[in-house]
């Protein structure tokens, strides 16, 4: 899918480390943005395009670890942290939260680099996950409400005549809602349709 140019956010108290790394990201390519702390990137508006987050440790007021935290539902937005004294619990807690690299200064620029392009193909695969979740919505909120209760009782393995007994209709009109179900969904099989029902939460997949 298509996305807008990827960004790389630098969020670190020092100047003279913001602006090296600024420098050597757009020397590969990369959009970059700096920020001096936590709250200063905090108050720049979310980003819709492929990113990830250079974040040092130890910042005034608001901590790296602390910010992580604060990000915990931007998955579209992996975090590589560096800092001048880390510890072993420290990166421990950043790995575990979801860090994608814990690097402690001074790092060469490839291990950087090398870091921020496995970011950002996170951050891509990300977002085309919820971009294919969102057109999955699109398409469910289509469906009428009889439609969706068709293909509830479907995804979880009834009979047309049992999803027909259920709802109190005839078993050629499940069968007609059923047709309508697929081709709204753009579902190839039944097994397309339960993989939706799964990724939209409507239903557990059936154990085999």
């Amino acid at each position: 899918m298509v996305h807008a140019t990827p960004i790389v956010f630098v969020v670190d108290d020092d100047v003279s480390v913001r602006e090296a790394l600024e420098a050597l990201i757009r020397s590969e390519g990369f959009e970059t943005e700096t920020f001096a702390s936590a709250e200063a990137f905090l108050a720049r508006p979310r980003a819709f395009a492929p990113s990830c987050l250079v974040l040092d440790v130890t910042l005034p007021d608001l901590n790296g670890l602390d910010l992580q935290k604060r990000l915990a539902d931007r998955s579209d937005m992996p975090i590589i942290f560096i800092t001048g004294h880390g510890d072993v619990p420290m990166t421990v807690q950043a790995m575990k939260a979801g860090a994608v690299e814990f690097l402690t200064k001074p790092f060469g620029d490839e291990v950087l680099l090398s870091a921020i392009r496995q970011a950002l193909e996170r951050s891509h695969s990300s977002l085309d996950q919820e971009q294919e979740l969102q057109l999955l919505r699109g398409r469910y909120a289509a469906l009428s409400r009889r439609e969706q209760d068709v293909m509830a009782l479907v995804v979880v393995g009834r009979l047309n005549k049992q999803v027909g007994f259920e709802l109190g209709i005839s078993e050629i009109t499940v069968k007609a809602h059923r047709g309508r179900v697929m081709r709204k969904m753009e579902a190839g099989s039944l097994a397309d349709l339960i993989n939706m029902a799964a990724k939209l939460r409507l239903a557990a997949v059936p154990q085999r």
